[in-house]
């Protein structure tokens, strides 16, 4: 299965207090890097929500926001006639024996400490466990979100990284069937050449001696074992591509194994249309990293 670490959520809710919003938005990053931010009076879950970020999503970099609308009960702040009271005695003493004026007007006296006091729930506190159940519910219904935006591109990259690696296969296929004219083109090659110079300098063949070296320089050229582990690294490809799982960190590096490999071949054969095929391949492979690079 492939993820997409590009994705986007977005859920609302209605309380007693009012409603939330929850947005969740997660692009590509090679590690998992969490940022949320949430109103003033809910701060206290930053911590929480992380710790279920965390173990819900695995790689991305990924940014929750929170807003909060409150009902009409809770917008208007209520005065303390206490508070109020207590800092007019307060001023006028301290006016008295200062010899200031006392003609301070109650505009003031609204921007002091403890004056005004918000009607919202859970300010500076602690949430209460049911409290904390609506929020972790919504926020799992968020990041539920997410993750379906992330399976709908991750089907898209799956479909388009299958397109190049059957094109990669097929061009696998050539450079088996390539390496198998070329090899023997390569030995008559070279047989014919070192005839050629035994004949000019007069010199006799020693069969064993030449069949000695062309046996290594056959084990040099020889591409099987290349060939045959890149055919195992697609099937495995496939495997995992398959799999219930999102393996982006796994392809990745089974690109890197299949890009080795062919790099071998290309730098083994000294065939013109080889090594093209090689440089063919080598492109089927950047582009199926491309699209693995934004896989979770």
């Amino acid at each position: 299965m492939f993820l997409s670490m590009t994705g986007f959520g977005r859920t609302s809710r209605n309380f007693s207090w009012g409603a939330a919003t929850l947005e969740i938005t997660s692009v590509n990053h090679r590690y998992q890097e969490i940022s949320v931010k949430l109103p003033r009076e809910i701060s206290f879950f930053e911590s929480l929500f992380v710790s279920l970020l965390r173990d819900w999503l695995k790689r991305g970099k990924v940014r929750l926001n929170a807003e909060i609308t409150w009902a009409a009960e809770y917008r208007t702040a209520r005065l303390d006639e206490d508070a109020i009271s207590s800092y007019c005695a307060q001023l006028k003493e301290i006016s008295g024996r200062v010899g200031a004026p006392t003609d301070f007007g109650l505009a003031a006296l609204l921007a002091l400490p403890g004056v005004c006091d918000s009607p919202r729930p859970s300010v500076g506190g602690e949430a209460s466990a049911e409290e904390w159940k609506e929020w972790k519910a919504l926020l799992k219904e968020t990041v539920d979100a997410l993750l379906e935006m992330k399976k709908s591109e991750g089907e898209k990259l799956r479909v388009v990284a299958e397109m190049d690696l059957t094109a990669f296969e097929g061009l696998i296929r050539s450079l088996s069937a390539r390496w198998k004219t070329a090899s023997s083109e390569a030995f008559e090659s070279l047989r014919a050449r070192v005839e050629k110079v035994m004949e000019r300098f007069n010199l006799e063949i020693d069969q064993n001696r030449a069949a000695q070296e062309v046996s290594l320089l056959a084990d040099r050229w020889d591409v099987s074992e290349e060939l045959t582990r890149l055919s195992s690294h697609i099937t495995k490809f496939r495997e995992i591509a398959s799999g219930p799982n999102s393996e982006g960190r796994k392809l990745d590096f089974l690109i890197q194994e299949m890009n080795r490999e062919v790099n071998t071949m290309g730098s083994k054969v000294g065939d013109a249309e080889f090594r093209w095929t090689v440089v063919e391949a080598k492109s089927c492979l950047e582009r199926i990293r491309e699209q693995i690079q934004n896989v979770e």
